[in-house]
């Protein structure tokens, strides 16, 4: 034996370092390579740990034994001056790196990346690159990247770290022809190696091979000396597998293994993708190493650990190194035996969590059912693909809509890494933490809905701090439709934390340290750099919900000279709803808006002055347009009135009755497009500003024999449509109008009339178009011109329908939980009480 204790005896340290350094190929995100590092690393018991990834994130490797750091986690590397050039290292329970990291840190051994530099990694990104297909080990551990531009830059993509060419990495040409390098097709190792074994599914050998075997019980050490072979044998075939920038890359990891033997001696272990272990092992000069290190680009880079996702591990999300079952691997790795009859336990769990009946015999026949479907496909155990199929057949009866829950739930999973607050983070990360602590906002991978209610000092945070990530482009919430409430003080969002906001927060550190002071720059600036005017008011809608009151005041100012200098008035109708929208949002939190009703007011004012000349020579598509801003105006002008009316009064407390007159006008000109005169009468009429009788003249005047019938088509669809179809049915007079237009039309014309016609009336309710429909097939019952008589409503009959009465009944017993039975026998107990009260 060794005089050395940390050693295992002299025959098993012989075994695994001859010949030095110990390389332990593994596939990224393996439970099986992760077991079998493991073993390994026990058995040979090496002075020092090198690991498959960027050598500036050593200083981060300590606070893999912080019990804070949970994985999924990752290695965020980010370029400093353009944060959003970035790249991540993922890195979960069950990935070989991360079990070396733990063991050399339980262990006290040294632990060092050795993989490319970051700093040349990022440099790299900024150029075109082609997606690396997944493998056992062929794919690098930095596995996705991203390339933005600046704060303003949308979702990237996610991208393998890849080579592009000889041209990019020095003397490859010494290697390899260069023409070869780039017309080379890209190599799946692990699809290459299933193939030659037999088998049409790569996952599927796999698992069989590795997975399902463990670690070597008599050799730990011969799961990768198969490996080893395996992949050498392929390298000796196809090179570099169309990946030149490999070749720098394991020149870069051969330098650090040849630096740590000289520090530690022989006693090195080395944990890479097996792909890289053949190159490893090849005995290259160090000159033509360092010469194909000589004249990379480098960026400054800062690298730090960000929580990660099993749903970012998956291959779905376009993840290069991904797997097919990120839930499926962390429960193989942490099951510590019966692994198929746990699996089955934790499903039918989840399923009666959602109120299926799932027993512990269907337990049981699936676990029988998934046992005999491996012996039948010949698998050393039931992988996922057999326990599927039994939790389809036994647990689900069949049917994929529940299953489709497991894949999401179990197979894939929404657990969310944490990362302690040592780690290093900008300031704005920081502060954004404080205040997800402060609100009680904790950040989950698995989609909510989370309803807030304004009044409440919390909630009213809560919205806030949404609102300004929002504006800082951290898409952490998205705002929804609030169910049950239509009050503004009611607000509901859809929450999902993905690993890319990390990106996005480092991103938005530009704009300042703290979440308030960095979304009121951003504000301050997209004001002065917007284009439109409706993009100014927009702004100050945002600024009001996220209570920014610094900025306010710099985006009102730049809003008041855009509207003074903007003379289109679809733009200034345009930007007047969002306005008075922020008024009353601004009432609900308790935001002075005095400044921003002055501006709304104004400019509720030049519409008013500029509307009618602008709705003057309209083609069809653009009065279609006006009558969306005359409706938006109209809406706006009755809630700046109501806000107004509870100020001190004013010039502007009339803008109601100024904006009829102006509906008026535009209802009374000729030169209007019909589709907005008609709105305007429409409008004036449900105010009550216009009665009956004239709005039945002007609509007489404009169905008369001479005007054409596309223009009175158009007057239609503006009077009558958004709603119009209850005023038919409560006005026969109107309805009778139309009908006589629609029946004088005559043949030549109706085809062109017909489109308006039906896009009118087809956006009714089928109750509306029904009763329609009965009405003018019925006949108007009095003369069109006369009025109704006294106690009739115009449209019904003079008695009530009682047969259609009764029939809703058994539907209102239903809705009100009474029974009709009873309820007959205690109206007839009632009615024989009062009977006797008589007698």
């Amino acid at each position: 034996m060794s005089d050395d204790p940390t050693r295992a005896d002299d025959t098993t340290w012989g075994r695994a370092y001859a010949p030095a350094p110990l390389l332990l190929g593994v596939r990224h995100h393996g439970p099986g390579s992760a077991r079998a590092v493991r073993a390994a690393l026990d058995a040979a018991r090496p002075g020092v740990v090198l690991v498959e990834g960027p050598p500036e994130a050593d200083a981060l490797i300590p606070l893999a034994a912080d019990p804070d750091l949970r994985p999924p986690v990752a290695l965020l590397a980010h370029a400093v001056d353009e944060p959003g050039r970035s790249a991540f290292w993922p890195l979960a329970e069950f990935s070989p790196e991360w079990v070396a990291i733990r063991w050399a840190l339980d262990q006290g051994v040294p632990a060092r990346f050795i993989d490319l530099p970051a700093t040349h990694t990022l440099a790299w990104q900024g150029e075109e690159e082609s997606p690396s297909g997944p493998g056992p080990a062929g794919t690098p551990l930095v596995k996705e990247a991203e390339t933005r531009e600046g704060p303003e830059a949308s979702r990237s993509a996610e991208r393998t770290e890849d080579p592009k060419g000889p041209e990019e990495i020095g003397d490859v040409q010494d290697a390899e022809d260069a023409g070869e390098v780039e017309e080379q097709v890209r190599v799946d190792p692990l699809a290459v190696l299933a193939e030659a074994a037999g088998y049409d599914d790569p996952e599927r050998w796999w698992e069989d091979v590795v997975e399902h075997r463990g670690p070597g019980r008599r050799d730990p050490f011969a799961p990768f000396t198969a490996l080893e072979e395996a992949m050498t044998a392929l390298r000796e075939r196809y090179g570099a597998g169309g990946r030149p920038r490999d070749l720098v890359r394991e020149a870069h990891m051969r330098l650090q293994v040849r630096a740590a033997r000289r520090e530690f001696g022989e006693a090195v272990a080395v944990v890479c993708g097996a792909w890289h272990v053949p190159a490893l092992r090849e005995k290259a000069a160090v000159t033509a190493d360092r010469a194909l290190l000589r004249g990379l680009p480098k960026v400054k880079a800062d690298l730090t650990w960000v929580p990660w996702t099993h749903r970012r591990l998956a291959r779905s999300s376009g993840y290069g190194a991904g797997i097919d079952s990120p839930g499926w691997y962390g429960h193989l790795f942490r099951a510590p035996d019966r692994p198929v009859e746990r699996w089955l336990t934790k499903v039918a769990g989840l399923l009666r969590e959602e109120d299926r009946v799932v027993s512990s015999a269907h337990v049981i026949e699936a676990v029988r059912l998934a046992e005999t479907l491996a012996a039948m496909r010949g698998r050393p155990l039931p992988g996922l693909s057999e326990t599927t199929d039994a939790v389809r057949a036994v647990m689900c009866e069949g049917s994929d809509v529940p299953l489709a829950l497991v894949h999401d739930r179990l197979v894939v999973g929404d657990v969310l890494g944490e990362v302690p607050e040592a780690a290093p983070a900008v300031p704005l990360q920081r502060d954004l933490v404080r205040e997800q602590r402060r609100l009680r906002l904790k950040p989950e991978a698995l989609e909510r809905e989370l309803g807030l209610d304004l009044r409440k000092e919390t909630d009213t945070g809560r919205s806030r701090l949404l609102h300004r990530l929002r504006l800082l482009g951290v898409g952490w919430g998205e705002p929804v439709r609030s169910r049950g409430s239509t009050g503004t003080f009611r607000e509901t969002w859809r929450l999902r934390w993905e690993p890319e906001l990390s990106v996005r927060v480092a991103e938005a550190g530009v704009w300042g340290t703290t979440v308030l002071a960095a979304a009121t720059a951003r504000a301050e600036s997209d004001a002065t750099a917007a284009d439109a005017l409706a993009e100014v008011t927009a702004l100050a809608e945002r600024c009001l919900l996220a209570a920014l009151p610094d900025a306010l005041p710099v985006v009102m100012r730049v809003l008041a000279d855009r509207a003074a200098l903007d003379t289109d008035v679809g733009h200034l109708a345009q930007a007047l709803p969002a306005l008075v929208r922020s008024l009353r949002y601004g009432d609900v939190r308790g935001t002075d808006t005095g400044a921003l009703a002055g501006v709304a007011a104004g400019l509720a004012e030049r519409v008013f002055v500029g509307l009618a000349p602008a709705c003057a020579a309209l083609d069809a598509d653009a009065a279609e347009e006006m009558r969306g801003h005359v409706d938006a105006v109209h809406t706006a002008v009755g809630l700046l009135t109501e806000t107004l009316s509870g100020a001190a009064p004013t010039a502007h407390t009339d803008l109601r009755v100024r904006w009829r007159s102006v509906l008026r006008t535009l209802a009374l000109r000729d030169t209007v497009p019909g589709v907005v005169r008609g709105r305007a009468v429409r409008l004036l009429l449900d105010d009550g500003e216009l009665g009956p009788e004239e709005a039945g003249r002007l609509m007489g005047l404009v169905l008369s024999p001479g005007t054409p019938p596309a223009d009175a088509a158009a007057w239609i669809e503006g009077f009558a449509g958004g709603g119009g179809g209850m005023l038919l049915v409560h006005d026969e007079r109107l309805l009778s109008l139309v009908d006589a237009w629609l029946t004088g039309v005559p043949a030549e014309a109706f085809t062109d009339v017909l489109p308006l016609l039906r896009r009118t009336f087809s956006a009714y309710e089928p109750g509306v178009r029904r009763t329609l429909g009965e009405l003018v097939r019925r006949g108007p019952g009095e003369p069109t011109g006369g009025a109704a008589p006294a106690g009739r409503t115009p449209g019904f009959a003079a008695d009530p329908d009682t047969g259609r009465a009764d029939a809703v009944l058994p539907v209102l017993w239903l809705l009100l939980g009474l029974d009709p039975e009873q309820q007959a026998r205690r109206e007839t107990v009632d009615a024989d009480d009062y009977a006797e009260v008589g007698t």
